[in-house]
């Protein structure tokens, strides 16, 4: 799992992937239906992204589907707003580290760390992360 600090770099990441993937499809050429997206708040607070692209809808991953057709293929493109795409995105899709390496989507409330945890992910998905 590859995770990325910006969500541009994520979506270049994936773009990549998919090109060594399928080394049989010119880059102007290529027909992506699928995008896959997942965010994740790590320990210190930091959010992270992770992107995938696929040639077939319904195709799964490590990520959560988020557009298709025409719309995944203009991500691959280039042609999106990074902004729209983080609008998007569902606050209760996103996971949290709660130990290295591993993720939850909400954290533990029954122990003092997934407390302490719970308070420092309480401004995930605000209005200032979705302009960043």
């Amino acid at each position: 799992m590859n995770l990325y600090a910006t969500l541009e770099e994520a979506i270049d990441a994936a773009r990549e992937e998919y090109l060594a993937a399928n080394p049989e499809q010119e880059e102007d050429e290529v027909s992506v239906s699928q995008f896959n997206l997942q965010k994740y708040v790590m320990q210190d607070g930091d959010i992270m992204w992770q992107a995938e692209f696929f040639t077939d809808d319904g195709d799964e991953g490590e990520c959560l589907p988020l557009s298709s057709g025409e719309a995944a293929q203009a991500i691959f493109d280039g042609e999106f707003d990074e902004v729209e795409l983080r609008q998007e995105w569902l606050a209760e899709n996103t996971l949290h580290e709660w130990d290295d390496g591993e993720f939850q989507l909400e954290p533990p409330g029954d122990t003092e760390e997934g407390k302490a945890a719970a308070e420092e992910w309480e401004d995930d998905n605000s209005e200032s992360d979705n302009l960043i």
